[in-house]
């Protein structure tokens, strides 16, 4: 038989058995270190078959592959060591053809052809080759040789420890600034808290105290011995996901890629329960990152100060009798004062909060403050001294700071049970970039932007309103609960709502604060739904949105809560057109409130200030009045009240000038609602709207808001807010252009060959939104309100478009809202004679809508 194949089929064999036992639940570290071995039995025959032994070099392991670790599918990292600088023919030759049956193998390699001083030479110059040097290994050849390697990397002369930790240290910087450590799709050797972040841990410690593992560092003291237990138990898991990603991704594949996410889980023995396996995996997952977070952030430090101490002396400055500043850190003057006072263990956080050049806790204090963490018999908040003092941070106004930082250590979850549970805690889905506790915390460091003056352009109304709270404190606390019982099943908020109400009598608020609290964590989505679902140009929609909020001061506790938590869900979520469509619910809710509810909306009024506005624009223009009264006469009065004096003068003039009977397609280059409005006169017919939509998913052209009309004599007037896939508005003339274009073509055809949808993206195929159509009661007599939640497929609005135009149905507007995977869209419908949709009518729609939008992609 080959040798090649032979060698392949024996590593098959070696990744069946070594999968096996995975299963059998045989320690993970003893898994790959076989892998290792096995791996130097088949090299070194192959070392042997292409009499590289008789030559005068050595084959060393180097990485991780040097350190015995090798995981499926990992790259073997190989120096092949020569006595020489230059290489024979011979030799050359035969390593040609040992690297090449490696490849043959299946072996996924990695060598450099070096002798002792071009190693050292480029270890020096290079401090991957340094590391990857630290840790070589001899598999065959000239021990003498790689000896005399092994002693010149360990002299001082060779990266002294501490230039060494200070590029390691580096390094780890620039690779944090590229990942984030709750990513959805994270990779697990490089985000903050994974594998390489243990592995800088070993290498700097290693290299200063000249260990060979990390089980060394407790008898130097360097480690305690339960930290060394948590660190090797984090690793051990970080390594067992791996070894299952290697496994079903057959790959070097260090990323937990939502399509592999589930197939993980269920390799590994997780099983849907209250939580999806995925869900449960995740969970352990995020809060395994974060102890490594935070041993190797107090590890490091400590490394730091035994190697540099005593050239980066930090400033001490007393702050009381129990803490001082050292530099940036806070840090402990009595030790043991958290276990025999556990109220100071708040007192840190407190003292955190009044001194703004305290950012981080010194490495003896964390370790000292994680000790007691582990020793409390209970919650922080069953001690009424710490509820005091917790109770201090909520007030002060650098209160987030200090809850930012309890969040990191883990101190938020030690004071409030419920924290605990959401923490770690993902949501399957492309909507919740992090984990719960992690978008809570992001959204009180946004309310702390709001404070901020360089964020006034972003946030103008937030920046406003947050000094006019009367108790910003109130809005830190709505803010904690305000997703806190999610996971738990049920309504997670009125579940939060239950759990603030109880914690504010627990800590003393007075009966109107604890009720506001609750209301803002009961009603924490009502203002986001409203804006963005609903058509807030109806005065009935506002006006019962202001009946919810009851108040100004409610009102803008909601709105700051609303702009903080979209900010917070993903970095995509918030854009020009949400921040406008709050705003305007705002203003309008504002005005209905202090004009009073006995004070109705005038409809014919707003018609005919609209008019006037828009008609002083036009004529300013030398718009003939006699031409536009004309037009206008064709137009409904719900037309003048869904669109301000400038659309409907931007339109009326377009039309005036449009001569010709082919649709009129006009994109403004202005902002409307912070995207780009979209408009098209058109006689009306049959499936215009989903030949809008189609032309428009083909463009990748996100579409967020329709309203939907036609004149008195069957010319459609409709109007789109449109925005890039970024969440842009389409500003680039090409691209406008480009759509006008097609769109005109598409609408002038009364055939038109639509091009076919685009194919469903890998990162949507391991999601299955259920398509469910609900239908909603209606004030507006005539009307029909019908929510559709379903997969946001290419081509879905094309989908529905042609759904309604099958059902005889006449879609009015839409707001089109996407959540990650799930589309969650809002149409108001109405029959082809012009009433509401009966009870028949809305099942036979609804069945339809499901049969359209089966998952086909």
């Amino acid at each position: 038989m080959n040798q090649a194949l032979e060698a392949k089929q024996q590593l098959q064999q070696i990744t069946a058995h070594l999968e096996s036992q995975f299963q059998q639940q045989v320690p993970i570290a003893e898994l790959i270190k076989q892998r290792a071995i096995a791996v130097d039995e088949l090299l070194t025959q192959a070392w042997l078959h292409y009499g590289l032994d008789a030559l005068p070099i050595s084959l060393v392991a180097v990485g991780g592959y040097g350190r015995q670790e090798l995981h499926p599918r990992s790259d073997v990292d190989l120096l092949i060591l020569t006595e020489t600088t230059n290489v024979s023919p011979k030799a050359q030759a035969a390593i040609g053809e040992f690297i090449t049956h490696l490849w043959d193998t299946g072996l996924e390699i990695g060598h450099s052809v070096r002798n002792v001083e071009q190693s050292i030479e480029q270890g020096l110059a290079d401090i991957t080759v340094a590391t990857n040097l630290i840790e070589a290994r001899l598999i065959s050849g000239n021990e003498a040789e790689f000896d005399r390697l092994y002693q010149q990397v360990r002299q001082k002369d060779f990266w002294s420890s501490a230039d060494f930790y200070l590029q390691k240290k580096q390094e780890q910087v620039e690779r944090h600034a590229k990942a984030n450590a709750f990513d959805l799709e994270p990779n697990l050797k490089n985000c903050p808290g994974g594998l390489r972040d243990i592995q800088t841990i070993a290498w700097v410690t290693i290299r200063h105290f000249n260990a060979a593992n990390l089980h060394e560092l407790v008898e130097n003291y360097f480690l305690e011995q339960a930290e060394l237990n948590e660190l090797i138990e984090c690793r051990d898991f970080l390594w067992q996901i791996r070894f299952a990603l290697h496994s079903i991704a057959n790959r070097d594949e260090n990323r937990l890629l939502f399509d592999l996410q589930r197939q993980v889980a269920d390799f590994l023995g997780y099983e849907d329960k209250t939580q999806l396996a995925v869900e449960q995996l995740m969970k352990k997952y995020y809060r395994t990152v974060r102890r490594v977070m935070e041993l190797n952030q107090m590890l490091l430090q400590l490394f730091k100060r035994a190697t540099l101490g005593h050239i980066q002396a930090l400033q001490v400055q007393p702050i009381n009798s129990q803490f001082q500043r050292r530099g940036r850190y806070i840090e402990l003057l009595e030790l043991g004062l958290f276990k025999k006072q556990t109220s100071s263990i708040l007192t840190l956080f407190l003292n955190v909060a009044k001194n703004s050049n305290i950012q981080e806790i010194y490495a003896p204090t964390l370790r000292e403050l994680r000790n007691a963490r582990r020793q409390l018999q209970g919650p922080l908040q069953d001690d009424a001294e710490c509820r005091k003092v917790f109770m201090d941070i909520l007030k002060h106004p650098r209160g987030i700071a200090a809850l930012s930082l309890m969040h990191k250590h883990g101190i938020l979850s030690s004071y409030l049970p419920a924290w605990r549970k959401i923490e770690g805690q993902m949501q399957f889905d492309l909507f919740h970039a992090y984990t719960v506790d992690e978008h809570t915390h992001r959204l009180l460091l946004n309310i702390e932007r709001f404070s901020q003056s360089d964020q006034k352009d972003e946030f103008p109304l937030g920046a406003v309103l947050i000094n006019q709270l009367p108790k910003k404190g109130l809005l830190v606390l709505a803010a904690i609960f305000h997703d806190i019982a999610k996971g738990r099943g049920g309504d997670h908020s009125k579940l939060g709502a239950t759990d603030a109400l109880e914690f504010c009598k627990l800590h003393g608020l007075n009966d109107h604060d604890g009720r506001l609290v609750a209301w803002l964590v009961e009603q924490h989505l009502v203002m986001s739904v409203t804006a963005q679902r609903r058509d807030i140009s109806d005065p009935d929609v506002v006006s019962d949105f202001a009946d919810k909020v009851r108040d100004a001061v409610h009102l803008s506790y909601l709105y700051c809560l609303t702009v903080a938590d979209i900010c917070a869900t993903n970095n995509k979520a918030w854009n020009n057109w949400k921040g406008s469509l709050l705003r305007e619910l705002y203003f309008s809710t504002q005005r209905v409130l202090a004009r009073g509810k006995e004070v109705p909306i005038d409809a014919a009024e707003r018609v005919e200030e609209a008019q006037a506005k828009a008609k002083k624009e036009l004529l300013r223009r030398g718009v003939r009045e006699k031409e536009l009264d004309t037009l206008w006469q064709r137009f409904k009065s719900k037309y003048f009240l869904r669109h301000q004096p400038n659309q409907i003068a931007w339109h009326s003039e377009a039309i005036l000038k449009h001569k010709s009977d082919e649709p009129l397609v006009l994109i403004s280059k202005h902002t409307t609602r912070g995207g780009t409005e979209l408009f098209i006169y058109s006689k009306d017919k049959p499936k215009l709207f989903a030949t809008v939509m189609t032309v428009l998913d083909n463009k990748n052209i996100n579409v967020h808001d329709a309203n939907i009309m036609t004149s008195k004599d069957d010319y459609a007037l409709d109007t789109f807010v449109i925005l890039e896939q970024d969440g842009e508005a389409v500003t680039q003339l090409s691209r406008i252009q480009s759509i006008k274009k097609a769109l005109s073509k598409a609408l002038a055809n009364e055939n038109p060959k639509l091009p076919k949808f685009r194919k469903l993206s890998r990162i949507m195929k391991p999601f299955n939104v259920a398509t469910h159509v609900s239908f909603l009661d209606d004030t507006n007599r005539g009307t029909s309100m019908m929510e559709l939640q379903a997969l946001d497929s290419p081509g879905l609005l094309a989908k529905v478009g042609e759904t309604f135009f099958r059902c005889q149905v006449r879609l009015i507007s839409a707001k089109i809202t996407t959540i990650g995977e799930r589309a969650e869209d809002f149409f108001i419908l109405q029959t082809l004679d012009g009433q509401a949709l009966n009870e028949a009518q809305q099942q036979q729609l609804a069945h339809a809508m499901q049969l359209a939008l089966k998952q086909s992609n």
